[in-house]
Order: structure tokens, then sequence, then C-alpha cells
């Protein structure tokens, strides 16, 4: 806009921009067409305006070269040499002679955030898995941007011929360039189907954020903040896409069908297994029960045992006795009287034999005797867990000979008439004692 002024002799300027929304806006003097002398004439008390959050560009062309002075906002005086130091020669020159000095005004705003939308139309990706079907995909997405280096800006473009659809279209090319390629050569990379490649956006993002920052500033003097992925799309009615269904379709069966497989067969073998377990403990169970009652018959008749054996060794030792003249009557040749033979048999056999003899009146004495002279049943009697079940009564001697062959342990549970409840062996004074009867290991040679 300009104010007439009698003392500077014509208009003066208010330099400013109040474009509601801009990325660079040239300024022009109030009535000044393009390309007139006008069109940079700046005069004498013209003020300028920079609102917060802008950088006013003044760029003045001569013959060796092209001077430029910036003004960040915010800032409001009328324009002087010291306001303008770059250009001070040129301003006070030109103010000195009362004409307008030449210079184009660029304003750039830096506080403006930028989207522009971008769309890839179908190209073709393949599945890493299938390389003979392609399946055409299209790409939608934001790219978020504004100016934080202005002089590295205005270095890069040329601001008289500065073009916002054009620029945001150079921008659109090259995002699009590199998204393409990122989300065609996703699928071997993070080794995914192509038809599930959404799943793995989030990286994509990324990628594409990494690899269009640092370009777009380097070509281009802007800063992103974001680029954004909103759709991947499928050509659904593409020969690719739907082969492409079918034969993973044809694999997901197929898949389903095995794996049922192997849980029907993990199933039979964890059955079969667990059955012979249940087999094998069985057997253990009743042929550990079946020695348990043994040993319980064998304590229970103990004496009658103890006969038998005894009965066994005197029929031996009688019978090597009536032998005595076959084997004992002739010297190491076969012929003559052996005396020595002869009385080692007469000893064995009348040891034995008069073992016979007290082991036959000891029983037709106690069968004599009336049931009152019957010796006593030992008190010290103890009921013994084996394999969960109560064995017994023992007495001390079978108790020492159960603890020698293992069957009882010190933690083993006893109980006796008088007892609350079965405890352990180790905790029984009587039983305790029994336990140090156990011989120490041989010593190692």
């Amino acid at each position: 806009m300009g104010i007439f002024s009698k003392k500077a002799g014509g208009f003066m300027d208010q330099i400013r921009c109040d474009e509601p929304s801009y990325l660079i806006w040239k300024w022009r003097p109030t009535g000044s067409q393009p390309g007139s002398n006008r069109e940079n004439a700046i005069r004498r008390g013209s003020s300028l305006r920079v609102k917060d959050g802008e950088v006013a560009v003044f760029v003045y062309k001569q013959k060796d070269g092209t001077l430029q002075d910036f003004i960040v906002g915010p800032f409001d005086e009328k324009i002087k040499t010291a306001n303008l130091p770059g250009l001070a020669s040129i301003v006070g020159l030109a103010y000195d002679g009362g004409t307008p000095f030449q210079a184009e005004i660029y304003f750039i705003n830096l506080a403006k955030v930028i989207q522009i939308r971008f769309g890839i139309p179908y190209f073709d990706i393949f599945d890493p898995r299938f390389l003979d079907f392609s399946v055409p995909v299209a790409v939608r997405g934001t790219i978020t941007f504004q100016i934080n280096d202005y002089r590295e800006f205005i270095r890069l473009h040329r601001l008289n011929t500065f073009d916002l659809d054009a620029f945001q279209l150079e921008i659109r090319d090259v995002v699009s360039q590199h998204v393409k390629s990122i989300v065609a050569n996703a699928p071997a990379k993070y080794n995914v189907p192509v038809l599930q490649i959404e799943r793995y956006l989030n990286e994509i993002i990324l990628a594409v954020n990494e690899a269009l920052r640092i370009r777009l500033k380097d070509d281009f003097g802007i800063s992103v903040s974001g680029i954004d992925i909103g759709t991947i799309d499928f050509d659904q009615n593409s020969p690719g896409y739907k082969k492409l269904m079918q034969v993973t379709a044809d694999i997901a069966t197929q898949t389903i069908q095995a794996q049922s497989e192997v849980n029907i067969k993990e199933m039979f073998d964890k059955q079969r297994i667990e059955a012979e377990n249940y087999a094998e403990t069985l057997r253990i169970q009743r042929e550990e029960e079946q020695y348990a009652q043994h040993k319980q018959t064998q304590s229970a008749n103990f004496s009658v045992y103890q006969i038998e054996a005894q009965t066994e060794v005197g029929v031996a030792a009688a019978t090597a006795l009536g032998n005595m003249d076959t084997n004992s009557t002739g010297d190491s040749s076969g012929n003559g009287f052996n005396p020595v033979s002869m009385m080692a048999g007469m000893a064995i056999g009348g040891t034995m034999g008069q073992n016979i003899a007290n082991t036959m009146n000891s029983i037709l004495s106690a069968t004599a005797q009336p049931a009152a002279n019957t010796p006593p049943i030992p008190d010290c009697v103890y009921h013994v867990a084996i394999n969960g079940r109560a064995s017994g009564p023992f007495g001390k001697d079978i108790l020492s000979q159960m603890i020698l062959s293992g069957q009882v342990t010190e933690n083993t549970l006893v109980w006796t008439t008088g007892m609350a409840d079965w405890a352990k062996a180790q905790s029984i004074p009587e039983i305790r004692s029994l336990f140090n009867i156990i011989p120490p290991q041989l010593p190692q040679e």
C-alpha cells in the first residue's frame, strides 16, 4: 500500500505481507504492474513490517552479481541504510539522489507448515515365495514440511521464478520414487507375504522417513517433519492377486490338515506312553507287594524256616556219614583204608545228628508243654509301612535284617501299640539303635 507524502515528493510504501496463507510471496508497490519500472522501486520513507515467523529478503541485482539482505521478524521500522547493512551503499546512493532504489522483496513464511498429499498409482510387486505372480499395489500418503534454513532455501531456488505448485510437484516425484522402491522391496526384506505387507507398515514408514529426510533437505532446503503412508491398496481384480489368493488358500488348507495330523499323532503317542507307564507302574507295585507279602510270611514263620534249614543241613550230614564207606575207605589212589576221612565223616555226622536231636527234642517239648508255658511274644514289635501298605508286626531281629537289606530306612514310617500315629523309624530310640549295626563301606584299595 502507498501513502502520499508531499515531503517525499511521492508515495511512501508500507512493505508487508497480508496474505493469510503462503510459503513465498513477492511484494510489489501499490499500483505497479509486473514488468514495469516501479515493480521493484522502493521510495524514501517507506516502512517495513515483518511479522514473527517471517523473513523479508531484499534482492538487488547488478552487473557484477546479486546482493541479498535479510530482515527476520518481528520488525516494524522505516527503511534506512542502518537496517540494511548489506545494501547500505545502494540504499544510501539512491536516497541521497532522491530517487527510489530498486530491489525485489520476498516474504518467506518460516512458521507455515505445508502438507502435501501424494498418491502412487498401481505398480507391480512380487511375493518372495511365488515370484511368478505379480500383484498391483497403490500407495497413498502425506508429507509435512516447512522452511527452517531460509538462506539454504534461497540458494537452491530462484525466488523470482518460484512456483509453489511446481515445487510441490517436484517433492511428490521424489517421495513417490522412494516410497515405490521401499514398498516393492518390503516383502523380500521383511520376509512377509505380499498380502500381509500392511503388517509391516510402521517399518516401511520408518524406512521412507530415513531415506527422504536428508534427501529433501539437501535438494530442496526444507525440513521434513513427517512422511506418512495412509494405505497400501491391492488391485483385487487383477489376475495376479486372484492367483496368489488361490495358492495361499491351498497352502493354508494343507498346513491346517498337516498340523491336525501331527496333533492327532502326538495325542495317540501320549496316550500310548501313558498307558505303558501305567502298566509298568502296576507291575512294579504288584512285585513290590508280593515281595513285601513274602517277607511278611517269612517273618511270621521264621522259626519254621529255621528248622527246615537245620533239617536240610542234618540230612546232608547224615548222607555224608552214610557214604563214608564209599568215599573215605581208600588212599589217594582209591585203594586201602583212609582213617582221616572216616573220622571227619563221623565228626560231621555226629554233630549234625546232635543238632537234629536237639531240634526235635525242642519241638516235642514245646508241644508237650501246656499253653501257659509258651514263650511270650516280644514286646517290641512294630508295623512297617512298605509301598503305602502296613506290614508286620516285626520284632527287632527282623527289623535288623530289613534294615540291612534296605527295606527299612530312617525315613520309613513305623507304628506299634501305644503310639498315637505313624512315625519315622529314626524317631524311635529302639529302632534308631538298629541302624548302628550297618557295617561301613569297605576301604578303597
